[in-house]
């Protein structure tokens, strides 16, 4: 249920990769075999993303041993719809004075030099760089691969997350050049709306509501005792 969850939110917010990286799918070089080269560009994206999941399950798994899967579902939950609520130009300088703009640069940089080659190695290197740029959509899937309170689960949520986002980004490589502007911009505004749909549904998940699927009992298992005689 929680592969199948990271796969609709790729799917349900990949709209929203239109309005954002959209410019960068559209500006992909071009190759003899346009399809390929964009099918691995799009791999290197879900390379990144199942390597983030890896990281940040890691991460929740740590957390769980400890009995605070329901704690960290709930102030997960709470924490998106803060941000969502948050105005841009405060995200902006919090990033700002955590020292977070210059790496961001140097990333740009490298990511600009990739999109003036037209090898089929540059085209996944962009890929991987893609994944790591600054995203709230990828961050929510992040909350989720932190949610399931497994490593190697929170990198599957994530793989299954970049095969979301796969149809429309494909797509959107290959026919971008028909999407206009206005259009990108009026998908961009679903990222506050899925965000706090899949807020509310941590918060629930948390709240131990014995709902099936939705707000499952959630029973932390304490470690058990050796005895030795």
């Amino acid at each position: 249920m929680e592969l199948l969850t990271g796969f609709l939110v790729g799917l349900l917010g990949s709209f929203h990769c239109i309005g954002m990286c959209g410019p960068i799918a559209i500006a992909l070089p071009k190759t003899n075999n346009p399809v390929s080269s964009r099918l691995i560009y799009n791999f290197g994206r879900i390379i990144t993303y199942s390597m983030l999941g890896l990281l940040f399950g890691l991460l929740g798994s740590r957390l769980e041993m400890f009995g605070l899967q329901r704690i960290i579902s709930i102030s997960l939950g709470i924490l998106i719809i803060l941000t969502v609520i948050t105005p841009v130009s405060y995200r902006i300088r919090v990033s700002n004075s955590l020292g977070l703009y210059k790496p961001i640069g140097i990333l740009k940089m490298y990511f600009g030099r990739m999109l003036k080659t037209h090898t089929i190695s540059s085209m996944l290197v962009i890929g991987l760089l893609n994944g790591l740029l600054p995203c709230g959509f990828v961050y929510i899937g992040i909350t989720g691969a932190i949610a399931v309170g497994s490593t190697l689960n929170g990198m599957l949520f994530m793989a299954m997350f970049g095969l979301g986002t796969l149809p429309v980004m494909l797509g959107t490589s290959l026919i971008g050049s028909a999407i206009n502007i206005n259009l990108r911009q009026k998908l961009t505004r679903l990222l506050p709306a899925l965000s706090i749909v899949l807020a509310i549904i941590f918060i629930l998940r948390g709240l131990n509501l014995g709902i099936p699927y939705l707000s499952p009992k959630l029973e932390h298992k304490p470690d058990t005792e050796v005895i030795c005689h």
